[in-house]
């Protein structure tokens, strides 16, 4: 790779700082929400409020699962330990955002709740990110995507009416430039890398553009994350496939649509791993 193209990646994260950002969210002894007002500001609907953090909520604790299952089976050691650490902090995120649901819906609800104690189609996460894992530049791929989606997204909540979203995206900003950071570094390295790292991450590419519609669908950050990808891609010496509309005439092949309950098959069986000890044992503490 040249000078330039070694730090595409840097570019990526300019304007943030992410001088802590490299720390999973559950490290840290500082809590995001000290001093927050919590009470419904005047004007915001609660309930729209709760499902949007619901939805938040579940993309990230799917993807958190997906990236768990990295541990003991990624490249090397050092990419084991980040993987994890980017699934801790969006697990982080996750339980935040339960929280504040369960504040604002009228349940009452605690994060297990939410977690542990709903069926698939309870679940409101985006399809990407319960399709399995693939190999590494599949899982890099959607790292990519899903973090320049989400940065988007929370680069918009941290203005939000309710200042207890502000506060967990305003901290997830920091950690999603990271996200961002750590996955254009690798897609740089394995599409400019060796013939096979090269097939592998075009590969990637070509499986994960049909997913891109539903994203835009849930929250359209279009701009934004093709033009992170774009400049990824062309430091990698990779394009973004255009889709075919001849041999797939619709907009994403995915059955249904994960922000009103349709998901895939794969929802199911990593829920079913995810819930498990918690509906064998409901009342137990930890």
């Amino acid at each position: 790779m040249s000078g330039d193209d070694d730090h595409v990646y840097l570019s990526l994260a300019e304007g943030h700082d992410d001088s802590d950002a490299r720390w999973a969210f559950g490290t840290g002894f500082e809590d995001p929400l000290h001093g927050v007002e919590t009470a419904v500001p005047e004007g915001v609907d609660g309930a729209v409020l709760a499902a949007s953090c619901i939805a938040l909520g579940d993309d990230a604790l799917v993807l958190a699962q997906r990236l768990a299952e990295w541990v003991t089976r990624a490249p090397e050691l050092e990419e084991e330990v980040a993987l994890a650490n980017i699934g801790l902090d969006l697990l982080g995120q996750t339980r935040l955002l339960y929280s504040r649901a369960g504040q604002v819906d009228g349940t009452g609800r605690g994060e297990d709740a939410y977690a542990y104690f709903r069926g698939p189609d309870e679940f409101r996460n985006v399809r990407l990110v319960e399709v399995p894992n693939g190999d590494f530049a599949f899982s890099i791929g959607r790292l990519l995507v899903f973090a320049s989606w989400r940065l988007a997204q929370f680069g918009e909540l941290a203005g939000s009416a309710d200042p207890v979203l502000a506060a967990i995206a305003a901290k997830g900003v920091k950690e999603l430039t990271y996200h961002r950071q750590y996955a254009a570094e690798w897609a740089v390295r394995l599409g400019d890398g060796t013939d096979e790292s090269r097939a592998r991450m075009t590969a990637a590419l070509v499986a994960l553009t049909p997913c891109l519609a539903e994203l835009f669908r849930a929250h359209d950050a279009r701009d934004a994350v093709l033009g992170d990808l774009g400049q990824v891609l062309t430091a990698a010496g990779l394009e973004l496939p255009e889709p075919d509309p001849d041999s797939n005439p619709e907009p994403n092949p995915l059955p249904g649509d994960g922000r009103l309950g349709g998901h895939t098959e794969y929802l199911a069986p990593l829920l079913g791993e995810l819930q498990g000890l918690a509906r064998a044992h409901p009342e137990a503490t930890w």
